[in-house]
């Protein structure tokens, strides 16, 4: 059954809501004291931020089933981008159909709620129908490549991202307090906090490079201090977004806080082997789809299966 959204997640939700009006009065003070200094992509980000939240708000509080297809969106839209950047063969564009169908049948199985269907449609179905189908056409040129860049891209953009979608749909009666909302709430708000934190901890302290040739503005200090705040702040907001108790609420923390790092690593590799800045320009200020739920695509599956393990 799909929860609804409770007292707890609509409240954190106006929470939200309240940090981008303080974000946006920081902008416009920063704007009066310094004219002279350009603040354009600051203010970008915050105005792209308002619009985020706006429309996830209203995915979340309007309907269940609204919000499992603006999720699903998402990921059409991350593996939309995914596949632009790659280098594809002519022959595999008959293949991608049997891809972006995977989107609608794998939100199908969140949707009605069966579990083993969804964890192994992708990776055991679609792993081996998609090589199956470029046989099938007989090209040989370049055939490791693109089933292996196709299966990551899957397994990035629909099968990582579907974990997210997934908590929708979890028992509300083991979560009362959040409900499902309350979960990806808790999920989404930590990854990107994190993802802010180490940014912030990286400029404020930031001295000792932690992989340069892949990301050289990341640091040890920024790492360290992002996973750490993620860690408290979990530790703080589970009481009343989740049914992590004791324990379970730092190690959820501990986990959105590295596997969020290992994600934005991954797809910041991915776009340096491919020569590109930013995934697309959806987003003003953050570049595309792919760009803002880098770190998702790791954090949802792994603290979806560390909270299905605990409690479901």
């Amino acid at each position: 059954m799909f929860s609804s959204l409770t007292a707890n997640a609509a409240a954190f939700l106006a929470g939200i809501f309240a940090l981008l009006l303080t974000a946006s009065l920081v902008v416009f003070i920063l704007k009066r004291r310094s004219p002279q200094r350009d603040y354009a992509e600051l203010a970008a980000r915050v105005n792209s931020w308002w619009v985020m939240a706006g429309v996830f708000a209203a995915a979340m509080a309007l309907s269940p089933t609204l919000s499992l297809i603006f999720l699903g969106l998402v990921s059409f839209l991350a593996l939309k981008e995914y596949l632009s950047l790659i280098p594809t063969r002519r022959a595999d564009r008959r293949v991608l159909f049997w891809a972006y169908l995977a989107i609608p049948l794998q939100f199908w199985w969140v949707a009605t709620g069966w579990y083993g269907m969804f964890i192994i449609f992708i990776p055991v179905y679609l792993f081996l129908l998609l090589p199956l189908r470029m046989v099938v056409i007989g090209e040989t040129a370049g055939f490791l490549h693109a089933a292996g860049s196709l299966h990551w891209g899957l397994m990035l953009t629909v099968f990582n991202l579907s974990h997210m979608a997934y908590l929708l749909v979890l028992p509300q009666a083991t979560n009362p307090a959040g409900g499902g909302a309350g979960l990806v709430l808790f999920l989404m708000f930590l990854t990107q906090f994190n993802d802010v934190m180490q940014y912030v901890w990286g400029k404020t302290l930031g001295r000792h490079k932690i992989i340069p040739r892949v990301s050289p503005k990341k640091t040890w200090e920024g790492f360290l201090g992002g996973v750490a705040t993620t860690t408290v702040l979990a530790w703080l907001l589970a009481p009343l977004l989740t049914p992590l108790t004791g324990w379970q609420a730092p190690v959820a923390g501990l986990i959105i806080g590295l596997a969020g790092f290992v994600g934005d690593v991954n797809i910041s590799a991915l776009k340096r082997d491919l020569g590109v800045k930013d995934s697309g320009s959806l987003i003003p200020g953050h570049g595309g789809i792919l760009d803002r739920v880098d770190s998702l695509t790791f954090t949802a599956p792994l603290f979806f299966h560390f909270l299905y393990y605990l409690h479901y």
